[in-house]
């Protein structure tokens, strides 16, 4: 089944988190968009299959939101993350609820929950 919400999370300054997005984390910046040069950036990013939006329009979001990606394999993911230079707040472990997850945060403060389920 195709995605059909996409998740939109704030960030401050785009040279800081496209960068963390793109080479960090595995996202493809599908298309960027400015009303006008030197106009707050929205861009479009995908990673196999999960699709975001990142905004510097102050009324669109607020820093600190969060989003729960659901992953094939939580280990392999993170140590791609690591070998990448990815902080990791919460490294992968199971949980009561039956997933295993990860928790990074990212330079805005967005929270990015990865899970597998344990099972």
């Amino acid at each position: 089944m195709p995605q059909t919400v996409i998740p939109q999370l704030r960030m401050r300054h785009a040279d800081t988190s496209l960068p963390f997005y793109v080479q960090g984390l595995g996202f493809i910046v599908d298309w960027e968009h400015r009303f006008e040069p030197g106009f707050p950036l929205f861009a479009q990013l995908t990673r196999e299959g999960q699709t975001i939006f990142l905004t510097e329009h102050t009324g669109d979001c607020e820093v600190g939101g969060a989003v729960y990606f659901i992953v094939t394999d939580i280990d392999g993911l993170h140590r791609a993350f690591s070998a990448a230079g990815v902080p990791i707040e919460q490294p992968p472990h199971d949980t009561d609820w039956g997933s295993r997850e990860m928790l990074i945060v990212d330079p805005d403060g967005n929270r990015l929950r990865f899970a597998t389920d344990a099972g």
